[in-house]
């Protein structure tokens, strides 16, 4: 029974042996040589990097602005088709009429969305001052502000009609309120990012990025490299001067992780030092004293 035990015993640890080789050069496998390439810092201090940011997001702005003024055109027309304003031979009678104002909202909830997106980039590339707490939210959530305007006129407007039957002012109201939810809903920054919050993470000596990524990362060895290959590397200023717009919350999580072990072992080694320190004197005074009774 004890060497069927033992025999059993060895065969666990064998097996287990093997996982770990074979996990160790599943993980060897895994591991990318990566190749880098040196990017400059084109910004000397603070307000340099804050102008470069500012022309970084400047495109963005202006296509968010042109697309939700396209927005509030497309609503006009929809008013106007509604209220039976502008009216076309394919238009007045239905499906047609109907058609044509839902055609003309889905347009405008299009433009909503893809320009909301375009201005969150642009918050991202150049974020807003948290230290205004009503500025900084109108700032990452115009898009929100915008949508409501793409769409509560509409609906007021529609439901306000009279020369429009019940069913077709509650259809429209119907349309337009899911369509104001969407555009809502999607315009929203749901993780904004602060002015302070990129300054403080642009003193990164090195930090690592993709050319496709959004972010910038502290390790070479994160997991969110292990497939790339081609990385670029500079400082976080850099990085953030090329269109990334944060720290990586991993490599974030790790450093802190470090800093806080470094600290732990730091305290431990003081602790150490000053239980040493206090002793000593209470041992010389013990042996002192046994040296003057004798």
């Amino acid at each position: 029974m004890a060497t069927q035990k033992k025999n059993t015993a060895a065969e666990e640890a064998a097996k287990k042996a093997l996982e770990a080789v074979q996990a160790k050069k599943a993980a060897e496998k895994k591991k990318v040589a990566h190749t880098y390439t040196q990017v400059g810092q084109q910004s000397a201090g603070k307000e340099e990097l804050l102008a470069v940011t500012r022309k970084n997001a400047l495109p963005y702005r202006i296509g968010a602005f042109i697309l939700w003024i396209i927005a509030i055109v497309f609503e006009v027309l929809a008013i106007l088709v509604f209220v039976h304003k502008i009216e076309f031979s394919f238009t007045v009678e239905n499906p047609g009429w109907t058609i044509t104002w839902i055609v003309l909202l889905v347009l405008d909830l299009i433009c909503v969305i893809i320009g909301s997106q375009l201005w969150k980039k642009a918050n991202h590339l150049d974020p807003a001052s948290s230290k205004n707490k009503v500025g900084f939210w109108l700032h990452n959530n115009l898009g929100v502000i915008m949508a409501v305007i793409a769409f509560v006129p509409f609906i007021v407007l529609v439901l306000l009609d009279k020369n429009s039957n019940k069913q077709s002012k509650m259809i429209a109201a119907i349309v337009a309120a899911v369509a104001l939810v969407i555009g809502g809903l999607t315009s929203v920054d749901w993780n904004p990012i602060s002015q302070e919050e990129m300054l403080e993470n642009a003193h990164i000596e090195t930090v690592y990025w993709t050319a496709s990524g959004t972010v910038y990362h502290a390790y070479d060895d994160c997991s969110h490299l292990s497939n790339t290959v081609d990385l670029l590397t500079g400082t976080s200023a850099a990085a953030i001067e090329n269109g990334k717009t944060r720290l990586c919350k991993t490599c974030e999580a790790r450093a802190l992780k470090e800093a806080g072990e470094e600290v732990a072992d730091k305290t431990s080694d003081l602790t150490d030092l000053t239980e040493v320190t206090d002793t000593t004197p209470v041992q010389d005074q013990a042996e002192d004293s046994g040296d003057q009774a004798a």
